[in-house]
């Protein structure tokens, strides 16, 4: 399955901040809708970044008196690895794991087009298995039209 795929099938629409949102904005940004990374673009969509609620974490864990001045901009990971939507998501599940990141974000160009997840990943390979599990179960049972 290709990475414009699987996007299609996601009904969530991407979350995203800018270098200045607050960093206590981007925390509600995560809670209110259950996820945990915020692509970051710039005001042309073009991708800048990713904050992570683990980059979020480290920085009130480094700054514990006074974070609340900070910017998603002092704490986005700025070096990304990216999927494009021609890509294989066994590869794109391949690059996360080898590089044991959670999210990567789809772009096109330098626009950011979607958002992939280790979930993302995880339901289209059971949904895949699911399938070739049904066929070698008729094919064993000797019920598979041939």
């Amino acid at each position: 399955m290709l990475v414009r795929d699987l996007l299609k099938k996601k009904d969530r629409e991407v979350i995203s901040a800018t270098a200045d949102t607050e960093v206590n904005e981007a925390m509600r940004l995560l809670i209110d809708n259950g996820i945990s990374c915020l692509p970051v673009l710039d005001k042309n969509g073009k991708l800048e970044g990713i904050v992570s609620d683990k980059d979020i974490f480290r920085l009130i864990y480094e700054h514990r008196t006074d974070y609340s001045q900070s910017r998603v901009g002092d704490v986005m990971t700025r070096d990304l690895l990216i999927g494009l939507v021609g890509d294989d998501v066994n590869y794109v599940a391949g690059i996360m794991t080898e590089n044991r990141i959670r999210h990567i974000p789809i772009v096109e160009g330098k626009k950011l087009i979607g958002l992939v997840s280790q979930s993302d990943i995880v339901k289209t390979q059971m949904k895949r298995m699911a399938v070739e599990n049904r066929y070698l179960k008729l094919y064993f049972d000797g019920d598979y039209p041939s």
